[in-house]
């Protein structure tokens, strides 16, 4: 599972990963933005940071699962927000990694415009499992309609291969525990659906573009990015990729 920060694995897939003979999930940034507004009351982005690998380190104890942190296998680390910025790295750490561990498919987030660091791990686990020969599955979090209202564990647009499955019992039980441990996060569960978990085989998706024609999400939290400048990264990640193909 490739996933932006600690806690997104646990919205997406805590209920899924319980299932798995080996659940493996990879933080792709260390989870603390550079606005002092995030990790004021830590004292510093650093101690923020290492706060957030702690819970998921908790979180995941609690299912079995093991947690790898992809920011730390790349030089400078990758910030919260800033994944897009860092792709290169990203990818080469990302496929370093997927070589070791040789799993049967890859699990990430979609490309929704929820927030730049989740798009840009759809595009990562897209680049990677394009070049491994592996499948790859994803999993909704939060984007915004067409009308600006939030819609939280929902595709923007269905392709009639969406699964769903439905939460009960001990595994429920076990996915607020995780839920739980990332305190940092002050997760309020009424905002998604524990009780539920959507997945589907990756849509082919054109990443030279945003995700919606409309305003992104984090376009309305008045982020720094837009989807242009996010979709472009990507556009030259791909275009660098075709031409180191063509000289080869």
């Amino acid at each position: 599972m490739l996933v932006a920060h600690p806690d997104d694995e646990v919205i997406g897939f805590g209920a899924l990963m319980q299932r798995m003979c080996r659940a493996i999930v990879v933080f792709a940034t260390d989870g603390a933005p550079r606005d002092e507004q995030f990790w004021k009351q830590y004292g510093s982005r650093e101690n923020y940071a290492e706060a957030r690998r702690q819970e998921a380190h908790e979180a995941l104890f609690i299912a079995g699962a093991q947690p790898v942190f992809l920011a730390s296998r790349v030089k400078g680390g990758i910030a919260d927000q800033e994944l897009f910025r860092r792709l290169p790295a990203a990818i080469k750490a990302f496929e370093h990694l997927v070589a070791e561990v040789q799993p049967h498919a890859l699990l990430t987030l979609s490309y929704e415009g929820g927030h730049p660091d989740h798009d840009a791990c759809c595009f990562i686990a897209s680049t990677a499992g394009r070049r491994a020969g592996l499948p790859v599955w994803e999993a909704p979090l939060y984007h915004r309609t067409e009308n600006g209202k939030s819609a939280a564990q929902s595709f923007h647009t269905p392709t009639s291969e969406e699964v769903e499955i439905q939460i009960g019992g001990a595994p429920l039980k076990t996915k607020i525990e995780m839920f739980q441990a990332y305190k940092s996060q002050k997760l309020v569960m009424d905002g998604f659906h524990s009780e539920i978990e959507k997945f589907r085989p990756l849509a082919d998706y054109d990443f030279t573009r945003p995700p919606l024609p409309w305003k992104l999400n984090y376009e309305h939290w008045g982020w720094k990015m837009t989807g242009e400048e996010v979709a472009v990264e990507f556009g030259k990640y791909l275009s660098s990729e075709n031409t180191v193909s063509l000289i080869g």
